[in-house]
């Protein structure tokens, strides 16, 4: 029996590479769909020799996501941005390139399409982000209603943009900030609520929404264990790179100077070094009104126990990673052999 081929899009981002391993080791055949393929090379070895191939895709080109998909049996679109840059906007990536792949797979006679959206996605959200993620599903929904949709909360894991971002603040500045509407030394003053989920409770809930056709045309909502407030987060952090920064909370007017700081200097390490990011350095402002807003399972919709996984905690793995921010000191143990006695 010929093996079932999977064509995932977005394959060797932070959560594609979960899911391309975890097929491969259940016998899929596995096609990374990407920008660049190059890149994405490091994945050759999740699979046997030929079992994980690459295929040069964009989500925003119709004719390259109908070539990628010719001969799929099940597809993941897992393609998001953080950051609008040029024409990589909301609606072009979640909109526009959701519908896209949509679209390529009910034509191609696809089994199953597993659509990426986020946790929040609404249509009346006061963030840009957050209300295309909701136009984006309703356009997955029309053409291919029986897709199946994540909502995942902030993932975490070793690769992850928002703890490891934390951490390379603790190691480089003296104060670690978050910001909060009250009083940040009152209970209440803690910020915004979140609930992190694992990146390997995510990829685990995904592989199995390809592998078992019950899942199909359901939406789910996955987040964690917990539930954090903002100075929680930040203090796991502190304790994780062994800093013991001073936690300062501000209030959300700062939003202002912080985002005109991180515009100049992505525009300054972009001249001077050439370099690229496709996640802002500073918040922007609709990453302000994302973090005002919080992110925790509304519990109207179905999570991880749907598919019998047990949510991860964030202390039990972030604490793993984070420690390449510690001082180096802390991550030297000398053992020296006791002496024996003459």
């Amino acid at each position: 029996m010929a093996q079932k081929l999977a064509v995932i899009f977005g394959g060797s981002g932070f959560i594609g590479r979960y899911i391309v391993r975890r097929l491969a080791e259940a016998g899929w055949r596995v096609r990374v769909a990407v920008r660049d393929t190059q890149q994405a090379q490091f994945l050759k070895t999740a699979g046997d020799l030929g079992q994980v191939s690459f295929v040069p895709a964009s989500v925003t080109n119709a004719q390259s996501v109908a070539a990628a998909v010719v001969g799929a049996d099940a597809v993941i679109n897992l393609v998001g941005i953080l950051l609008q840059i040029g024409q990589r906007t909301f609606k072009a990536i979640h909109v526009d390139g959701a519908a896209n792949v949509a679209a390529a797979c009910a034509r191609a006679g696809v089994q199953t399409l597993v659509h990426m959206s986020a946790l929040g996605a609404d249509a009346a959200s006061d963030s840009a982000y957050s209300r295309s993620k909701a136009e984006g599903e309703a356009a997955v929904r029309l053409a291919f209603p029986k897709a199946v949709i994540f909502r995942p909360s902030v993932v975490f894991g070793t690769e992850d943009g928002f703890f490891n971002l934390y951490g390379l603040m603790a190691q480089v500045f003296p104060l670690l900030p978050y910001f909060t509407n009250s009083n940040p030394h009152a209970p209440e003053g803690g910020g915004a609520s979140f609930q992190p989920v694992y990146v390997g409770d995510v990829a685990d809930a995904m592989t199995q929404a390809v592998v078992d056709e019950r899942h199909a045309g359901k939406i789910y909502e996955l987040g964690g264990p917990r539930v954090y407030a903002m100075r929680d987060i930040v203090q796991m952090v502190n304790q994780a790179t062994m800093r013991n920064r001073k936690i300062i909370g501000l209030p959300y007017l700062f939003a202002v100077p912080l985002n005109v700081l991180g515009g100049f200097l992505r525009k300054a390490l972009h001249l001077v070094l050439r370099l690229s990011f496709e996640a802002p350095l500073l918040p922007t402002f609709d990453q302000m009104k994302l973090l005002k807003a919080g992110n925790v399972l509304s519990g109207a919709m179905p999570g991880l126990e749907a598919f019998g996984i047990q949510p991860t905690a964030p202390d039990a793995v972030v604490p793993t990673y984070l420690k390449r921010f510690r001082p180096v000191q802390q991550n030297k143990k000398i053992r020296t052999p006791a002496r024996s006695k003459a």
